[in-house]
């Protein structure tokens, strides 16, 4: 089938979904042929880039076209534009060339942005893109469909140009997402953006929305603001309250309404979430303090505890022993207690591993039984056992993976940005979802992020428009903060990040599904078989980060479940 064409008017090409369109560089394929093969129960992603054709000795107009898209299960296909963003932190000083594609302030491709009766503008001094989703059931009936797309005057109905390709469904099945991952939602951050008030109609509604989009993007646990979450808040400051736990003082005694917690746990529950993150009982780095939380005493709405609150205060101490046996109840009552993750503190130190474990004995009682997790980078601080899941930075795992710590997780963000995947604005679309693969070979056992939709400054100083601000205010590479932007009529919209993110886990459950069929040791030698070095978490300089790998290793992968499948029909 022809994946490129030039007409008198306009030039298209058929790109995959791991090449990032700027305005001014024709783009080229990661892979020659672009990959057309999908599984069910899967999605394929691509990306249409088009130009005008300059003519010689004439003014070129922007000209409007009309895009359609022939093909013969129309129900899947979902069209975006892709838009730039600008940046003006793309990356740390000192971070390695090669892991970004530009490290210059500018405009880059990043959110994706429905359109409006399929018309597009095209110029003839810069390239444009779309994004192409093709959503295939997991009950569709393998073969090849035909597609056709045709950019058309939208006044004369005039092909202007087109391109031609099929898309080949293979027989064998995606399975389900069920490893564990987290993008921290931040309510408040919502309600903000959309200028609602908290827990209002509106903004319930709204997180109904969010949580859904979460989990159609591989999204299962969802971070839950038992009390405002203490992360990413300036020490003094504070963010907007976001308690779910209504708490009543009453002289020594302590009264509480779970009423909008069991809401919130319905609606993951409906939206399909598997996992909840309950948020840190403790303040952010060290669990030095108590997090806000609001209650009503003597018929006043006022600040219980805080920054001013000492982490070994007795009276915070009284409030949790009363509090989380009443919270157990409540999760248990719901069916999801042996699904619930706790957090003391958001990666503590070394240095402060006194007041952590001081502040993980204060609950240690009343939380015997449930699963904790911690965002911890020091291999001496886990060895204290004080953290029962480590969720280690990627460029700390090295002793980890040496002393093959048990169910291992990890997390990324803005120290991260060295030799690692990361998905920042400024980098290869290609070394973001190699994460996918880095997790399945070295075991890992659940995924953290920060950022799903934070739109605030760093340590949370002033609301930012993640339109034009995506650093945080200077603080962070471009991207690191957030994967969807707020989109008009409180809708998400996609970056291309969150769907590069959602490929690399589908990878991890592509790798899955073929090791129950062939075996891990035959899936881990397929990974390394192509590279020079086998495949680590510090890539730099020895993976080829414009993706080719990943692409080539995931049609291998598809091939080889095909294969297995087929051998074990009657």
């Amino acid at each position: 089938m022809v994946q490129s064409t030039e007409s008198k008017k306009i030039q298209m090409i058929l790109l995959d979904a791991l090449v990032k369109v700027f305005p001014d560089e024709r783009p080229a394929p990661t892979c020659v042929p672009v990959h057309f093969s999908v599984l069910r129960g899967d999605r394929l992603s691509f990306q249409l880039a088009c130009r005008g054709t300059p003519e010689t000795g004439k003014r070129d107009p922007i000209r409007f076209v009309q895009i359609e898209f022939l093909f013969d299960e129309p129900e899947w296909i979902h069209i975006r534009t892709v838009e730039n963003v600008p940046v003006r932190y793309p990356a740390h000083t000192g971070t390695p060339e090669g892991l970004y594609l530009r490290k210059s302030r500018g405009i880059y491709p990043d959110v994706l942005v429905p359109m409006k009766n399929n018309i597009m503008a095209i110029a003839s001094n810069e390239w444009r893109a779309l994004w192409i989703d093709a959503e295939v059931p997991a009950e569709t009936a393998p073969g090849s469909r035909y597609f056709e797309i045709r950019l058309k005057d939208p006044q004369s109905g005039e092909i202007l140009a087109s391109l031609q390709e099929t898309i080949r469904v293979l027989p064998a099945n995606l399975p389900e997402q069920t490893f564990p991952r987290t993008e921290w939602f931040h309510a408040d951050c919502l309600a903000d953006a959309y200028h609602v008030g908290i827990f209002s109609e509106k903004h319930w509604d709204m997180i109904r929305t969010w949580i859904g989009h979460a989990v159609r993007r591989g999204i299962n646990m969802i971070l839950t603001p038992q009390f405002t979450p203490p992360l990413d808040t300036g020490i003094g400051w504070e963010r907007p309250t976001v308690q779910l736990v209504e708490i009543f003082r009453e002289g020594e005694n302590f009264r509480f309404d779970f009423s909008r917690m069991i809401r919130w746990i319905r609606i993951c529950l409906d939206c399909g979430v598997q996992y909840f993150e309950m948020s840190h009982l403790f303040s952010q780095w060290g669990a030095v303090a108590a997090p806000k939380i609001m209650g009503w005493e003597k018929g006043t709405w006022k600040q219980l505890f805080g920054w001013d609150t000492p982490a070994a205060d007795g009276e915070y101490a009284r409030f949790l022993k009363a509090y989380l046996p009443a919270l157990r109840a409540v999760l248990k009552e719901c069916g999801v207690e042996d699904r619930c993750w706790f957090h003391i503190s958001d990666e503590p130190g070394i240095d402060q591993m006194g007041s952590y474990a001081a502040a993980r004995n204060t609950v240690r009682d009343a939380l015997a039984g449930c699963h904790f997790l911690e965002a911890l980078s020091d291999y001496d601080f886990y060895q204290s056992g004080h953290v029962e899941t480590p969720v280690c930075g990627i460029n700390h795992l090295e002793p980890f993976l040496e002393h093959r710590t048990p169910h291992l997780w990890t997390y990324y963000c803005t120290a991260q940005s060295n030799h690692v995947s990361n998905c920042f604005i400024a980098q290869s679309s290609g070394l973001t979802r190699l994460y996918g693969t880095q997790m399945y070979k070295f075991g890992i056992e659940g995924s953290l992020r920060w950022g799903y939709n934070f739109y605030y400054t760093a340590y949370s100083y002033e609301q930012i428009n993640p339109y034009l601000i995506n650093d945080g205010g200077g603080c962070f590479p471009a991207g690191d903060a957030f994967l969807v932007y707020p989109g008009p009529d409180g809708q998400p919209q996609e970056s291309i990040r969150m769907m590069v993110l959602d490929d690399a886990i589908r990878d991890l459950r592509a790798l899955k599904a073929l090791e129950a069929k062939i075996g891990r040791e035959q899936v881990l030698q397929m990974i390394d078989e192509e590279l020079e070095l086998p495949l680590q978490f510090d890539v730099f300089p020895d993976y080829p980060e414009d993706g080719r790998y990943v692409l080539n290793l995931r049609q291998k992968v598809n091939a080889a479940l095909c294969d297995a499948t087929e051998d074990e029909d009657p």
